[in-house]
């Protein structure tokens, strides 16, 4: 049995959605003033809040309906994250070479998903493991090739070619994706008077780090 929901939290609940990456940075203060700075985790890790997306009763009731069958934090679930959920910026348009994803070497035939957010300072590279389905397209040396040449797994990101790249090929991706993640409370606090008065609920969520 997994711990994981291959479904989407309600794209009409997750609209207005606010959240985004965090960080843990471990600061130390020496006793010349100076700082010490370092990070325990090379992955960030993001965080949301869905409440602002629930306008309606009926809306409620769909929010209570898919955390009852998620039963609560225990089992993890795909989010659009309404900001950023594709391999370009969310004015562009998709294209196989948005994304540089390995350097072929004939012998390599599976490669994963990333996203590089870098300038000119500095690069980080996001795994992801949770493509949508009929989004991915790839290219070989900037030209894109037939879905028929790979397979993709959809669960973990994955790209598996029937044939390995020759040496030197640059691999390239275009993708739209989801962020898996957990509801991050045991307990749904709403109150029908103070929905009544216009104030949002608090939805809070987390990525899950990892395939599990």
């Amino acid at each position: 049995m997994t711990d994981f929901h291959d479904i989407r939290f309600p794209l009409s609940l997750a609209f207005g959605a606010s959240g985004g990456p965090s960080r843990s940075t471990e600061i130390t203060q020496l006793a010349s003033g100076k700082e010490h700075r370092n990070t325990p985790h090379a992955l960030s890790r993001r965080r949301y809040n869905a409440g602002a997306g629930i306008k309606t009763l009926d809306q409620l009731h769909d929010l209570i309906s898919f955390f009852e069958a998620r039963f609560g934090q225990l089992y993890s679930f795909r989010f659009r994250d309404p900001l950023d959920f594709q391999s370009c910026k969310p004015s562009e348009t998709l294209a196989a070479t948005d994304q540089f994803i390995g350097l072929g070497d004939g012998q390599t035939t599976e490669f994963r998903l990333i996203k590089n957010y870098q300038d000119s300072g500095g690069a980080y590279e996001r795994p992801i493991t949770r493509p949508v389905e009929n989004s991915i397209v790839i290219a070989l040396n900037g030209t894109m090739i037939s879905e028929l040449q790979y397979d993709v797994n959809l669960v973990t990101g994955d790209i598996v070619f029937n044939s390995a790249p020759t040496s030197g090929t640059v691999i390239s991706a275009g993708f739209m994706f989801d962020v898996q993640v957990r509801f991050d409370t045991d307990q749904l606090d709403l109150a029908l008077e103070a929905f009544g008065a216009g104030q949002a609920a608090s939805i809070p969520l987390i990525e899950v780090i990892g395939h599990a």
